[in-house]
């Protein structure tokens, strides 16, 4: 297993931290909340300060839920200060760390792999985490918190449970804690990477807390959620063999996506509509230029007064260019990173394209059913090609949440 050396810092309450700074208040004894006044009760809180925090206001959450008895102010979020402000934190990590061992996960968090630096600066990855956060209080007077682990998933877990915890706010977890610490995780949407949605899939499983998902025989959580379902495992596991690098510097695979900017907000009641009708489109473009793809991503983006959302990419166990694969993998994702916040962005992406063979088989697949699959595609297809993208929908397609009628008009996302 990975034994290196990486710390995960993330800016404590950053909106409400850097409202705090730009009105000179101190955000450990100021009542704030950031949301959008105009919106009144129905608003959603992006961030309160570690005050509110402390008198059990959630920092994401709708206005209406705080409580009547608590008072604070409310300011409108000022995202292009809140961007000045981070790149002014990344700046002080590179001080430290190359851009190579840097790797920005979102706005307020990031990874840095310090492995090879502890010689360099002859600290701990304990010490050289405590001067990093005293660095950033210095030169932005914004806290934050960190937690150090032996590879990426055990940092951000440290961070996300225990980290706020301590008097340093700094913490750190080796494979000895993973059945001391891990393990206790409860309720299972507590673990980073797992949401509400997967949560209850794997509830309805008997799967309650990080332990027995350790302890679940990873056949079967593959056999129900794929690739992710190992994932899964690894990671209830303290296993975790992603690097940094990984992010950082790589030349693209070959790939088709497809991006969607909505005119309102969605939700998980009615976003597959378009999910589904964006990976129709992604297959059909498969298809046409006989590809398949043997890695995809979903990406989601929330609503322009909720910053924030997730892309997540996963390989899967066989090149693919059918569309109910690509929406099976799609909801696994979904569910397991959706946070139930209003959607504005959806993202669809067929990674790693190889030209397409044969169709791959074994033995709890039936052939005559994926043939008539593959011939009803293709006379979709040419369908499509030779009457036009609108001459033939799914049913679901006629209901008032579908934008595929509207886009197929379209050339590149523009009238025609």
């Amino acid at each position: 297993m990975e034994n290196n050396h990486i710390i995960c810092i993330d800016l404590k309450s950053f909106f409400a931290s850097c409202e705090c700074i730009r009105l000179n208040k101190d955000p450990f004894s100021y009542p704030l909340i950031v949301a959008n006044p105009s919106q009144g009760g129905g608003a959603i809180t992006l961030a309160v300060t570690p005050y509110l925090k402390t008198l059990g206001v959630p920092s994401r959450g709708r206005v209406f839920e705080i409580p009547k008895n608590i008072k604070y102010d409310t300011i409108m979020p000022h995202m292009n200060y809140y961007i000045q402000k981070s790149k002014e934190v990344v700046s002080v990590y590179l001080d430290y760390v190359s851009k190579e061992d840097l790797h920005i996960y979102s706005i307020d968090e990031c990874f840095l792999d310090v492995t090879h630096y502890l010689k360099l600066y002859q600290k701990t990855d304990y010490e050289l985490a405590k001067e990093i956060l005293a660095k950033v209080y210095e030169k932005t007077h914004l806290t934050a918190t960190a937690g150090i682990g032996p590879n990426m998933l055990l940092a951000k877990v440290s961070m996300d449970i225990e980290a706020k915890h301590t008097k340093d706010n700094i913490s750190k977890w080796t494979y000895a804690d993973v059945e001391k610490k891990l393990w206790k995780i409860s309720p299972l949407s507590d673990m980073w990477g797992i949401g509400r949605n997967m949560e209850r899939n794997l509830n309805k499983m008997g799967i309650f807390s990080i332990e027995d998902l350790a302890k679940t025989n990873p056949g079967i959580l593959k056999d129900k959620f794929g690739v992710m379902g190992l994932e899964l495992w690894n990671h209830a596991n303290g296993i975790d063999t992603s690097k940094i690098s990984d992010f950082n510097g790589q030349t693209k695979d070959k790939s088709y996506s497809n991006s969607q900017v909505l005119f309102k907000d969605y939700n998980e009641k009615n976003i597959f509509i378009i999910i589904n009708e964006m990976i129709d489109n992604l297959c059909a473009r498969l298809r046409n230029s006989n590809k398949e793809c043997q890695n995809f991503g979903l990406g989601i983006g929330y609503s322009k007064n909720t910053p924030g959302g997730f892309y997540h990419n996963i390989k899967l166990d066989s090149p693919t260019d059918k569309n109910n694969e690509l929406i099976k993998y799609a909801s696994i994702i979904f569910d397991r990173f959706y946070e139930g916040l209003p959607i504005r962005k959806v993202t669809v992406c067929a990674g790693s394209l190889k030209d397409k063979k044969g169709t791959q088989l074994n033995l709890f697949e039936n052939y005559e059913n994926i043939k008539k699959d593959d011939e009803v595609n293709l006379t979709i297809d040419k369908i499509k090609q030779k009457y036009g993208k609108n001459s033939i929908l799914k049913a679901s397609s006629l209901l008032e949440d579908s934008t595929i009628k509207e886009r197929n008009k379209k050339v590149g996302g523009h009238n025609a």
